[in-house]
């Protein structure tokens, strides 16, 4: 019996989009990566799916990388390590999903990821995030709600995309808020008294009844536009726009701020599994990034301890 591999897909999207709970982009991005390898091989069929299709588009795909075919290739003729294994972590679920529903196809354990090396953390000095902090300046309705964002992002070390959608009628009486993060999972966050403080007169300027905490301000500076939310691409150029006001050359994300959040909270000794918690990852393995950053503490005990004989 075949199994038209595009009916499939489809079936698989809607799989991870209802009863996984993936986020609309992850279903895009899922979809993208599915549809590009589907094309490039060819394939009709689940069982057309072998050992030599994927050596095929892998070889393919790291073609890309080295710039040659440029005329499929991603921008600038370049795909990384990382990016590659997006297509193959993507077909590996999709694979999964077939043999759970007793399809004939390759088995997932077939597909074995790109080696990639070691992630490297974009940080910014405690000065320099000092400054970021300062860096929105009045009491006009803009600079209030600035300075809210950037004091809320590093006090809780939210996901951009979790800042977005807090609403306004976040309780500030507490020292916690629960936020609903990735795969639909809620955590509890914890927000320092600055940050409470900035969120509240950020708050107490408002005279509008919108129901996002952070929206776009009109053009007078002294009202929120109500229906417009503020976007994960709007809180980045936000963070960019004080980052170059502050005198910071490095490139600032609100992921650089979350960085921040958990070095500082690793830097003044609290465990990689708390802060795994706090940051709301779902492998320790993504934490441990992280513990690099120690590396200056364990210089200082190398220095003080090692060969103490001499």
């Amino acid at each position: 019996m075949s199994h038209n591999i595009k009916e499939l897909k489809q079936q698989f999207l809607e799989y991870i989009e209802i009863e996984k709970g993936r986020a609309l982009k992850t279903v895009e991005n899922y979809d993208h990566y599915l549809t590009r390898f589907i094309d490039h091989s060819k394939l009709k069929n689940a069982e057309d799916i072998t050992d030599d299709v994927i050596r095929e588009f892998r070889l393919w795909l790291n073609r890309q990388a080295s710039g040659r075919n440029r005329g499929e290739s991603e921008v600038g003729g370049t795909l990384k390590k990382k990016t590659q294994n997006y297509y193959l972590i993507s077909l590996r679920a999709f694979l999964k999903y077939l043999a759970k529903r007793n399809v004939k196809a390759l088995s997932p354990e077939h597909i074995e990821l790109a080696k990639v090396g070691e992630r490297h953390l974009n940080l910014i000095s405690t000065d320099e995030l000092k400054r970021l902090l300062e860096a929105p300046k009045g009491d006009e309705l803009k600079a209030l709600r600035d300075k809210a964002i950037l004091e809320l992002l590093f006090s809780t070390g939210l996901r951009v995309s979790e800042l977005c959608s807090l609403p306004r009628d976040i309780d500030l009486h507490g020292d916690e808020l629960s936020v609903r993060g990735k795969g639909d999972k809620v955590r509890v966050v914890f927000i320092s008294e600055e940050a409470k403080r900035a969120v509240k007169r950020y708050l107490d300027k408002r005279v509008d009844m919108g129901d996002s905490l952070f929206a776009k301000v009109a053009g007078d500076d002294r009202k929120i536009n109500e229906d417009t939310g503020l976007t994960s691409r709007s809180i980045e150029r936000i963070i960019k726009h004080y980052a170059i006001k502050a005198g910071i050359s490095k490139k600032v994300t609100p992921h650089v701020i979350r960085h921040c959040f958990a070095t500082d909270l690793l830097s003044n000794g609290a465990d990689l599994r708390s802060v795994q918690m706090l940051l709301g990852h779902a492998n320790i393995g993504t934490t441990q990034i992280y513990t690099h950053i120690t590396d200056s503490e364990l210089k200082r005990v190398h220095k003080q301890f090692h060969n103490k004989s001499k």
